[in-house]
């Protein structure tokens, strides 16, 4: 059994471990507020550049040029490049574990394609490599920033792969933000950029050449989705720690009850064994 000094040794971490968690839940809690309101203001302008790219791609399609151009042509995905979203740090619950196994589970259903990883997280990259996994790029810090300046540039090195022939395939695998207490696996196909067809699709009017105006469209198109990617991975690993964060602290609280409740019972235990070696001791002189 465990002596008093002992418990109290226990209790006093438990209360210090709490006093982080609930510390950590409030610092979230305040960085959750700032991601979710621009992941939901980006979300209609990402929307509406997809379908606008989606008309005027479509309108222009009798263009052979158009329908070659790398980030159009679609071929056999041979060659697939998996870019993974996960934290930098741990303490957000099953965020991490949930990405990396997705991550793996791609790998193996994709078993007969070449799969390289750009790892956008210190998680996931030190994750995949110590397996040593196929990596072509990482970065670290996206969580904290998810800055428009840092996805363009990890858009650009993607986009180059693309135009060089490199890769076959562009996919974007993230935590979706729902919720504060629900976050969506999401594994999103970026190149080639499909095309969605439409029954009345706008007849437009170009002011300039249609492949002189998608030249620049689309690697834009690729800026937003990586953005968007980031956006939405913040503001789901803020959710995810903050709900990790609470849990513990509950936690915490509950085992401080127990520790605090069995400590009593040992100290009731020891007083009641000194009065009766008291009194044994004094019944023994008389």
């Amino acid at each position: 059994m465990p002596s008093l000094i002992d418990l109290r040794r226990r209790i006093r971490s438990v209360k210090n471990t709490q006093q982080v968690t609930k510390a950590m839940k409030m610092v979230s809690a305040a960085k959750l507020r700032r991601a979710q309101d621009r992941t939901i203001a980006a979300r209609p302008y990402v929307t509406m550049f997809r379908q606008m790219l989606s008309d005027v791609a479509a309108a222009a399609a009798g263009d052979e040029r158009i329908s070659a151009h790398p980030l159009l042509a679609r071929r056999p995905e041979k060659r697939i490049l998996l870019a993974v979203l996960t934290a930098d740090r741990g303490l957000a619950g099953a965020f991490n574990s949930n990405l990396i196994r997705t991550a793996q589970q791609f790998i193996h259903d994709h078993a007969d394609a070449e799969v390289s990883l750009f790892t956008l997280g210190r998680k996931g990259r030190d994750f995949f490599r110590k397996r040593q996994a196929t990596m072509v790029g990482e970065r670290m810090g996206i969580s904290q920033s998810a800055a428009y300046s840092e996805a363009a540039e990890i858009a650009a090195d993607i986009r180059r792969r693309v135009e060089k022939d490199e890769i076959d395939a562009v996919y974007l695998l993230y935590n979706e933000f729902k919720s504060v207490i629900a976050q969506r696996l999401t594994v999103t196909h970026v190149l080639p950029i499909e095309i969605q067809e439409r029954a009345n699709p706008p007849d437009y009017i170009f002011e300039q050449p249609p492949e002189q105006l998608l030249n620049s469209l689309l690697p834009r198109y690729v800026e937003i989705a990586v953005y968007q990617a980031m956006l939405e991975s913040a503001a789901a690993e803020h959710a995810a720690r903050m709900t990790a964060m609470e849990a513990a602290t509950t936690n915490a609280g509950e085992m401080i009850g127990k520790l605090t409740l069995h400590m009593n019972r040992v100290r009731q235990a020891s007083i009641t064994k000194e009065l009766i070696e008291v009194v044994s001791g004094a019944a023994a002189q008389t």
